[in-house]
């Protein structure tokens, strides 16, 4: 069984192998640890286990071995991550997700420290993948809990940074979609959760605002028909059009856009991740989750959250008394975010930019 206890740390391992294969806000929320690993120990060789569109977003750092998890191949897919590390013994793993898939994905992984999550935070057989505990704690963010698991190796997380790549062509056509130094709102509206997702014509009552202010508004997402569905619905209920951008960029492209926008509208989401990560402010909207532990790390000003009002409506109970980590993903949830919450929000912000 593994322990809770702190192990002799290694004073500077030969090669470490990192398993998180998605989605990607958690995998933003990666990029961090491995900055300090590789700061501390520059010499150990460093592998990461990931999903085949992750690795889009992260697969050109530096100092890292990528090997790509396609979850779409199934069975297959395992397979070819365990060929890929035939043969190699890492000193240690962390096992940074808790999914069944991810903890079968991990038993083809040879390493002598199988380093996962306190007991508390433990499901579908994690416990019998992992012979080492990070700290148990409560209360704190994903990018906290995963940049605990250098602590078991004696190391400790105190700084946070990305610098996530992002190639000269990404930005020289994000600067061709937004020309010029314009007050930018980017609205990424759609979540890969649909219950956290809110209502297309009040994103349209919000991109009107802003419009009408001297905005600039483009609408941005993947190429997935459900997010033309939800950008065709907003286009619909808006008076005065946006840019529409939707499916037109990379993940790099978008990382570049969020460079030449002051702020990002979105639901919780893989956007609001990549956009705290790029340094761009985010208007987030939370009332299905928590924005104090999956909200924009850096700075939750802007956001507008409505969690302990949906606990107290759809659980009978205020957020402080919910298990760390309850989602309150119901049907109606995202209808209590209200438009006049966001638009004070975002005024709030524009007047702290002197924009207002």
């Amino acid at each position: 069984m593994p322990s809770d206890s702190s192990p002799s740390p290694l004073p500077a391992p030969a090669s470490l192998c990192l398993l998180r294969t998605s989605a990607i806000g958690d995998v933003t929320h990666v990029v961090p640890l491995v900055r300090t690993l590789r700061q501390a120990w520059p010499q150990a060789a460093l592998t990461w286990i990931v999903g085949k569109l992750e690795r889009k977003l992260v697969g050109d750092i530096d100092g890292v071995d990528f090997v790509t998890f396609d979850k779409a191949a199934g069975w297959r897919g395992m397979r070819e991550v365990h060929a890929a590390l035939r043969g190699r013994r890492f000193d240690a793993l962390l096992q940074m997700q808790v999914a069944l898939r991810s903890n079968l994905l991990s038993l083809g992984i040879h390493a002598d420290r199988r380093i996962g999550y306190d007991r508390a935070r433990s499901k579908d057989l994690h416990s019998l993948v992992i012979n080492q505990r990070i700290p148990a704690r409560s209360g704190e963010h994903v990018l906290d809990a995963i940049g605990s698991f250098c602590e078991p190796l004696g190391l400790k997380q105190t700084q946070v940074r990305w610098d996530i790549p992002i190639p000269q062509e990404a930005h020289d056509w994000a600067a061709q979609q937004l020309p010029g130094d314009v007050p930018t709102l980017l609205v990424s509206p759609t979540s890969s959760h649909a219950l956290r997702n809110w209502r297309p014509e009040r994103y349209a009552a919000v991109i009107d605002h802003a419009l009408a202010r001297g905005w600039r508004v483009a609408l941005v997402g993947g190429p997935s028909s459900g997010e033309r569905a939800m950008a065709d619905a907003v286009l619909a209920a808006c008076k005065r059009q946006p840019l529409d951008l939707t499916g037109k960029d990379t993940l790099k492209r978008l990382m570049a856009m969020f460079g030449r926008a002051q702020l990002l509208l979105t639901p919780d989401s893989g956007p609001m991740h990549m956009a705290n990560a790029a340094g761009t402010k985010v208007l987030g909207l939370h009332a299905a989750s928590n924005p104090n532990r999956s909200g924009p790390y850096s700075d939750r000003r802007w956001c507008v959250d409505k969690y302990d009002e949906a606990a107290r409506r759809y659980l009978d109970k205020p957020a402080s008394e919910l298990a760390w980590g309850t989602k309150i993903e119901r049907p109606g949830v995202m209808e209590l975010i209200a438009v006049d919450d966001v638009i004070e929000r975002f005024e709030a912000f524009a007047a702290s930019r002197g924009l207002g």
